[in-house]
């Protein structure tokens, strides 16, 4: 029960910063998120959000910033077996399953739906 609650908590912190940084800021959405992925990018490097996941479970790897954290921890790996050519090639291979399965269902989900063009 207390991984739900800490999941909904640490969740629900990283939701309420974006909806502030919208309401009291002149950000865009789409700069908060590229925020939210280079927070978690910072964050990861320095093995600190790796802490945030202990504690907030899903509430942690769900939001943005993981997505970030995992960019970095690929990054590092690359560049720990190959070398520096490891920093441009780990972000991609460590991105490369998220962004499949984002087409593959987003093509289904269009299969499904018949979406339609907004005017």
């Amino acid at each position: 029960m207390k991984s739900y609650l800490m999941a909904f908590v640490v969740g629900g912190i990283i939701c309420v910063i974006a909806q502030i940084l919208m309401d009291k800021t002149k950000l865009t959405p789409a700069r908060i998120l590229v925020m939210f992925v280079t927070l978690g990018v910072i964050l990861g490097s320095f093995n600190i959000y790796d802490k945030i996941v202990e504690i907030g479970g899903a509430g942690a790897t769900v939001p943005l910033p993981s997505f970030g954290n995992g960019l970095a921890k690929a990054v590092k790996k690359e560049v720990d077996s190959n070398g520096l050519i490891g920093a441009f090639t780990g972000g991609i291979k460590g991105a490369a399953g998220g962004i499949t399965a984002s087409i593959f269902f987003g093509y289904l989900a269009a299969l499904i739906f018949n979406p339609k063009t907004k005017n």
